[in-house]
């Protein structure tokens, strides 16, 4: 598959980890050959961090490529990808690193393999920077399967910083192609629920104060919705060390979902853990998109792959989406339109279209 190596820039924009992901996954599925240099260079540890180099490496195992430069702290790598092949595959990040980040990276992958998967993933599955992987399976996974596929993720074991210690198995097939979505309609928030939880020593009464004062807060707005949040004690075999969070949902009549979430620190009191978690939740309904800042760019790269046009209506575009439609643009060729929402109702509100010409990406291997 010896094309032009491609050239990219990791220091442009978000200039952090996703630039590294966006990029390794659309080299393996269009087969071209990359390097990415100044990687992470707008962070205050600039280089590949462990959960970065666990990453890129499961993306050069899954398909028989060559890597160079990967090495905690480089700053420049170089991939060749070759035929992408099913079967089990492990990332461990053998830290905190998030389990949903490498996650990311591979799912596109192993769409177009040959054969069925399973992603074996280690490190924090809530981890601070990074999706929980309540979030992943609640909230990203009903959305992301309306492109047409399903996975299945059984989380084993709870990991939180800075032990990490989790783990997660992702089975999915491959498939032919995907189909295009549109996710424009919102329709009215028809339940909210979520889950408030401890892990370790920390004292069941943490996870009641915060689901409470997440309840507290979300009744302030909305009043007519009984809003049922499970406070949780993770059990000993189920979960490594200590850690404490929280996430609430909020589903509407058209079945579109949308999160806020926190994690405990040390010195941070269980209240307001769970306002921050409810702040979020509400900002993410106010703004009228169909999906929440966080599911925004993390289905650019399908929306880039399928086959159609694909719409999702969102509240301001973060720059996380921005570096990701800027790359599935310079690499895969897909064609994307950021356009403010013109319906009546998004007036007086910050809502934006993206629309993208999908690439239409069939696996040769089906």
């Amino acid at each position: 598959m010896a094309g032009q190596r491609v050239e990219v820039d990791g220091g442009i924009m978000e200039g952090g980890g996703q630039i590294l992901r966006v990029s390794t996954a659309l080299s393996c599925l269009l087969g071209l050959p990359l390097r990415v240099q100044k990687i992470r260079a707008g962070r205050s540890t600039p280089g590949l961090r462990p959960q970065h180099l666990s990453g890129l490496e499961m993306i050069r195992d899954l398909c028989d490529g060559q890597l160079e430069g990967a090495e905690i702290g480089s700053t420049e790598i170089i991939f060749t990808p070759e035929k992408i092949k099913g079967g089990i595959h492990t990332a461990d990040t053998k830290t905190a690193g998030s389990v949903c980040l490498l996650m990311q990276v591979s799912m596109p992958c192993v769409l177009f393999a040959a054969s069925p998967s399973e992603l074996r993933l280690k490190g924090g599955t809530n981890a601070e920077m990074a999706p929980q992987i309540d979030y992943t399976a609640m909230v990203f996974k009903p959305i992301v399967e309306k492109f047409g596929f399903q996975f299945n993720c059984d989380i084993k074991m709870r990991g939180y910083y800075p032990k990490g210690g989790g783990e997660v198995i992702v089975r999915m097939s491959p498939v032919k192609q995907l189909n295009p979505i549109n996710l424009t309609d919102r329709g009215s928030v028809t339940k909210i629920y979520g889950r408030a939880f401890v892990a370790g020593v920390l004292p069941f009464k943490v996870a009641k104060d915060m689901a409470a004062a997440a309840v507290r807060c979300i009744r302030k707005e909305i009043r007519d919705l009984y809003v049922n949040i499970q406070p949780v004690q993770e059990p000993k075999d189920q979960a490594f060390g200590n850690g404490n969070g929280i996430i609430i949902i909020a589903e509407t009549s058209t079945g579109c979902l949308f999160a806020g979430s926190s994690l405990g620190k040390r010195g941070v009191n269980a209240d307001k853990v769970g306002i921050e978690a409810a702040e979020m939740l509400l900002a993410n309904l106010r703004h009228g998109g169909a999906v929440d800042e966080y599911l925004q760019d993390q289905l650019i790269i399908f929306m880039a792959l399928a086959c159609g046009v694909s719409r999702i209506k969102t509240g301001p575009v973060t720059l996380h989406t921005q570096t990701a439609i800027h790359f599935a643009e310079q690499l895969a060729k897909a064609k994307f339109s950021v356009k403010k929402s013109e319906d009546e109702e998004d007036a007086a509100k910050d809502a934006y279209i993206i629309e993208c010409q999908g690439i239409g990406m069939t696996n040769p291997y089906l």
